[in-house]
């Protein structure tokens, strides 16, 4: 069984997109549409913008979304999904590969959650931090022990691997808390707030308005969502679960032993990067399935 996974935000890169545009009419006419739904020409700074252009979140997520699924779109011969999957902003790529939502109205959707968490950055300051070798349970229990202000355990990448997230102040505190606990590295990480964290509240209430009045279909096969690690088809959970998103953890190594123990035996990362599958590797590796990563 094939499943499909899309990356989220950090994995754009210079040019990214300008081969697909350049090869494939397709491709080019989806891109000209993104263009024009988003009032901007956001392929002028996929295809000649620096690293620093790229990183505005208004550029990045929309970037990253429009990448994945015109590759998903346009890449001839690709054998259809029996699962999806998205971390993170990769939730809405993935809705669209199984047929949730129309690429017209992910991308809308994605402009918007893109300003409001933009938004948020601005008002409230936090950051993420990478964490190496501790056990989920320690990494939770130090943080919730914090005293000086929020921080959450937010991305679950794999074992051993989870991402931090949370007022500065705090997230400093906790990394070298986790570094006294034995941590192999405690790594701030160089974003503009924090993702997946009780302070992207703002966003969330404005983004809800948004995903409450977008048409989602029921997806051809199962996603895989960020909240729950769950396979979910009924159009009004999938709702729910992308308002819930993002002040709640993302679950991706849950989300990727679920679709190993429901016969996943390929997994295809579609989109800029390939963080993906050094993740999943390491997952299907854990859990002593040999599968087909690419």
């Amino acid at each position: 069984m094939i499943s499909y996974v899309f990356p989220g935000q950090g994995a754009q890169f210079p040019g990214m997109g300008k081969d697909l545009y350049e090869g494939s009419g397709q491709a080019r006419s989806l891109m000209e549409k993104a263009n024009d739904i988003l009032g901007f020409r956001i392929t002028d700074v996929m295809f000649g913008g620096s690293d620093e252009d790229l990183r505005a979140t208004r550029v990045t997520q929309p970037a990253i979304f429009i990448h994945s699924t015109v590759l998903a779109s346009c890449t001839p011969g690709l054998p259809a999904p029996d699962m999806v999957g998205g971390h993170s902003l990769g939730e809405f790529s993935a809705l669209v590969a199984c047929g949730a939502i129309s690429f017209e109205e992910g991308l809308r959707l994605v402009a918007i959650r893109a300003s409001e968490m933009q938004k948020c950055c601005e008002k409230v300051p936090g950051t993420m931090a990478a964490i190496i070798g501790l056990p989920d349970a320690t990494v939770e229990e130090i943080c919730a022990g914090i005293g000086c202000g929020t921080v959450i355990a937010a991305n679950y990448n794999c074992d051993g691997q989870i991402v931090i997230s949370g007022e500065k102040d705090a997230v400093l505190a906790a990394c070298e808390a986790l570094k006294a606990a034995g941590a192999k590295r405690a790594l701030p990480l160089a974003v503009g707030g924090a993702f997946h964290s009780p302070l992207m509240e703002p966003a969330r209430a404005a983004l809800a308005e948004a995903i409450e009045a977008a048409e989602i279909s029921a997806p051809r096969c199962p996603i895989y969502q960020n909240v729950t690690a769950l396979p979910e088809t009924e159009p009004a959970r999938i709702k729910e679960n992308l308002i819930r998103q993002l002040t709640s953890p993302v679950l991706w190594t849950r989300s990727v032993r679920n679709m190993l123990g429901a016969g996943a035996t390929e997994f295809r990362e579609l989109g800029p990067g390939n963080v993906l599958q050094g993740l999943i590797k390491r997952i299907s590796a854990a859990e002593g399935k040999e599968v087909s990563i690419n």
